[in-house]
């Protein structure tokens, strides 16, 4: 896993500011249990695209996974908005 991150930190090297490139690492960090990390990627990725299912999702994840019920299901609510079946596809990844 620390190379996945390693990974996405030189891809954004790269090329920065890229939302799907953020969001991928957010699910690195988020994987890793590194949360903050996790919230400032998944924000990150929605302020260039904010109709980001992927990442409304995996933000929610990381404020449930905080202790932040109201935020995560503020987040979970808009991700389900956007694309109804993101939870399902996340699950399908082994993201829950």
């Amino acid at each position: 896993m620390p190379q996945a991150l390693a990974d996405r930190n030189e891809a954004l090297r790269i090329r920065a500011n890229d939302a799907d490139t953020l969001d991928s690492r957010g699910f690195v960090n988020l994987q890793l249990g590194q949360l903050e990390n996790a919230i400032i990627d998944f924000s990150a990725a929605l302020a260039i695209n904010p109709k980001l299912a992927s990442s409304l999702y995996g933000r929610g994840l990381a404020k449930l996974k905080k202790g932040d019920r109201a935020g995560a299901d503020a987040d979970m609510a808009a991700a389900k908005a956007t694309k109804s079946d993101i939870a399902e596809q996340m699950a399908g990844f082994g993201i829950t």
